[in-house]
């Protein structure tokens, strides 16, 4: 009973132990991780839609600057015959249509050429599409007709050549194009082939999704994207081409962010700007307004349906449908699109079938050539980094006229090319390089510039940068500087040729020697430029003073300090090429000093003009004797060192100009000008080697045939109202009536002609016979 009782107790008295708490582990831990996915997800759509807005919001593109050359001017007269308007034309990428439909269209008959030009925002106004009739003689342009308003046009101004363009580090290039001034069959042939439902959707497609899911699940990877437009614009605007599933996760919520903060029509503008659609070199090709003209020569509104389809159907692959390389498989997508379109209704059938048995008409090279002329881009660099960042150079989208004349660089380029070969076979010269600058002398623009015998766009810029000594090309100077004391020297004025030697400061004494290593005599300042003798100049310009005659080399132009020595009167000093050029230029200007300039205008890519480069002109030094000085350098073209150019030019043509050499013949140079252009010329070699040729037999061989090729227009000098003349007995210096034998007329400064009278036939001084005798005997 005790016993019953006990186990009784137990069984209702024992203490339940506490049962453990039911385990939510699992749900407790599912929700920390779904929450922190959460916050995860929120803070990366986040971060992508700060990134979206930041950049679609602000500068959505580096657009590069475009460099042009100047444009060519047509007019009744003009000095161009048919064959290089032709040239010209296909250097600007016109084709050749009997029905014109298209600006940068033309067509020819006999000496007719009639042309559909193209529309042109210049710097100064906008030069509208004309279809013009230019007639053509054997030699010019008789005349210039607007068809359209059937009238005779003074002058046209054709669209200028791009000959280069300033990149960013990312080489994209792109022309903008805004949504409303794009052709609605483009945005139709998208539609057709991108995206069906594009102004329907959320930025993503399920069923596309769908679809490519089941394409990659039977390839075993990522092989079809299913993408929208949206898509596609979120991953070339912000992401990689790569094929990896963290790439597409990021596509699919940018374009929903995308969809979520603008428009339709602002994200179609977008892509259609945005889109990659070939490769120009290094240069990406972007956008429907740069493809259009990459491929057709034309602008995206004048295309016609088949080049709308041919664009299109580079949006699925570039480089798999690039239309140079592969033209019977881009036409086959090509007509896929016309397919697509006509099923859609945006087109018919008859204008489907009828666009596909059309030619893609592709241009057989890009558009936009490459930089070819990198000397002459490099100076334009430079200068413009005076005034602007790189920053801005290489990606506001500037447009840049320039004073480069097409013809005449590639003339230079050409006439380069086969004379170097020519002067290296002839003579004992090898390894020759050399650099050229090409001025039209009535403004100091720049027309042409050759950096090298080859030019590469990382190569040594010679033209800017190559430092070598001038040689007798300082000649001028030194005479002009004489000039200017009319009291003491006049054209006339006999100095003595003869051996000197000169003490120096340092104790050593210099004593300079002529290039034939012979004495003349006393000699007419005229003779001693004429044949470059030294002896004479060296007199001379101890005389008036070295500093003077640095002073005057100031005046022309020349900012580098150079070492008062008197060797600084034979050319001691070193100047570059184009330095060379602007002392030449203010000779050729009359004494007016006209900085040289590359760039006429640089205009933002909204239309607005930034910078204009006006003509500039100062008198620098005395009309009168620099009219003097370039009468006398036309004696040097007759009868001195560079009387073989007349072997080229008519004899009445003026040609003024001025032979350089150097010691040991390791430079020769040539400065000259006609009515139309000065040119600068240089030949040498890197490693400072002599060359063997003088002024004479190298730098005036390459002068001379260029200039015979571009100039049409001969020197005619017009005296200052102060200049007088007189008749001069060149045996003597003394004054003769034009009847004598021995008589010039010359040229004097007020008061300084001769007072004495010779007489006729007076016995000539030796050591002028030879020279008079050259001068006057046939």
């Amino acid at each position: 009973m005790a016993e019953n009782k006990k186990k009784s107790s137990s069984r209702y008295d024992t203490k339940k132990s506490p049962s453990k708490p039911s385990s939510h582990w699992f749900r407790n831990t599912a929700l920390r991780i779904f929450v922190a996915g959460t916050f995860l997800l929120f803070c990366f759509i986040g971060y992508l839609d700060s990134n979206v807005r930041e950049q679609f919001e602000g500068k959505r593109w580096s657009i590069p600057a475009r460099v042009f050359a100047s444009p060519v001017e047509l007019y009744a007269g003009q000095n161009l015959v048919s064959g290089k308007f032709e040239e010209l034309l296909k250097g600007l990428n016109y084709r050749q249509d009997s029905q014109l439909k298209t600006e940068g269209s033309y067509t020819k008959k006999d000496g007719q050429f009639v042309v559909k030009t193209r529309e042109f925002d210049f710097w100064d106004q906008r030069e509208p599409s004309r279809m013009l009739a230019v007639n053509f003689s054997e030699s010019a342009i008789i005349n210039v007709m607007d068809l359209a308003q059937a009238k005779e046009m003074a002058i046209v101004r054709m669209d200028p050549v791009q000959i280069g363009s300033f990149y960013p580090a990312i080489k994209e290039d792109r022309i903008l194009i805004k949504l409303e001034e794009t052709p609605d069959i483009l945005i139709k042939g998208l539609l057709a082939s991108e995206d069906r439902n594009f102004y329907n959707h959320i930025g993503i497609s399920f069923r596309g999704i769908a679809r490519a899911v089941l394409a990659d699940i039977k390839a075993g990877g990522l092989v079809q994207g299913g993408s929208t437009i949206t898509q596609q614009l979120a991953k070339n605007f912000y992401l990689t081409s790569e094929r990896r599933l963290w790439r597409k996760i990021q596509e699919v919520f940018m374009a929903l962010i995308l969809e979520f903060r603008y428009s339709k029509q602002e994200i179609l503008e977008a892509y259609l700007n945005e889109i990659y659609l070939g490769q120009d070199g290094a240069s990406a090709v972007h956008g429907f307004g740069l493809a259009s003209e990459f491929y057709f020569g034309t602008s995206l509104r004048d295309l016609n349906l088949e080049q709308v389809a041919t664009l299109v159907a580079l949006v699925r692959g570039p480089s798999q449908y690039d239309p140079r390389r592969f033209p019977k498989r881009t036409v086959e997508r090509r007509n896929l699109v016309l397919d697509e379109m006509a099923n859609q209704s945006y087109i018919t059938v008859a204008q489907s079938t009828q666009a596909k048995q059309r030619p893609l008409l592709i241009l057989p090279r890009p558009h936009f050539a490459k930089n070819r002329y990198p000397g002459f881009l490099d100076l334009i660099k430079r200068q413009l980094k005076q005034e602007y960042r790189e920053e801005d150079l290489t990606s506001d989208g500037l447009r840049i006229f320039t004073t480069l004349d097409t013809q005449v660089q590639d003339t230079l380029q050409d006439t380069l090319s086969k004379k170097l070969a020519q002067l290296e076979k002839s003579s004992r010269a090898r390894d020759l390089e050399t650099a050229v600058v090409v001025t039209r002398r009535d403004s100091g623009e720049i027309a042409a510039l050759a950096s090298a015998r080859e030019e590469m766009a990382s190569g040594f810029n010679r033209a800017l940068d190559a430092l070598r000594p001038i040689g007798s090309l300082i000649k001028p100077v030194v005479y002009l500087t004489a000039l200017q004391y009319p009291n003491k020297y006049t054209i006339t004025t006999r100095v003595s040729d003869s051996d000197i030697t000169v003490n120096l400061p340092n104790g050593t004494s210099w004593s300079p020697k002529n290039y034939d290593h012979r004495e003349h005599g006393n000699v007419s300042l005229l003779t001693a430029l004429a044949k470059s003798y030294n002896l004479a100049t060296v007199r001379v310009g101890l005389d008036v003073g070295v500093a003077r005659t640095a002073k005057t080399l100031k005046e022309m132009g020349i900012t580098r300090e150079v070492e008062l020595f008197p060797s600084l009167l034979l050319g001691a000093t070193s100047l570059t090429p184009i330095e060379v050029t602007q002392m030449y230029q203010t000779l050729a200007g009359d004494g007016f000093l006209t900085p040289l300039r590359g760039i006429r205008a640089v205009v933002a890519e909204g239309g607005k003009q930034l910078q204009s480069y006006p003509f500039i002109v100062k008198q620098a030094v005395d009309p009168s004797a620099t009219y003097i000085v370039n009468t006398m350098l036309q004696e040097v073209m007759h009868q001195g060192t560079g009387h073989s150019a007349y072997e080229e030019f008519p004899k009445d043509y003026g040609l003024i100009g001025k032979t350089g050499t150097t010691n040991d013949a390791k430079d020769s140079w040539f400065a000259g000008y006609t009515g139309d252009y000065l040119s600068v010329v240089w030949l040498g070699r890197d490693d400072n080697k002599p060359i063997g040729l003088t002024g004479s037999t190298g730098a005036l061989q390459i002068w001379t045939s260029l200039m015979k090729q571009i100039s049409k227009q001969p020197v005619t000098l017009i005296p200052p109202d102060n200049i007088t003349t007189a008749w001069v007995d060149m045996g003597n210096g003394l004054l003769a009536n034009k009847a004598c034998r021995g008589a010039k007329q010359f040229p004097y400064l007020p008061g300084s002609a001769p007072t004495a009278y010779s007489t006729c036939g007076q016995e000539i001084i030796e050591q002028d016979k030879s020279w008079f005798d050259d001068l006057f005997t046939e």
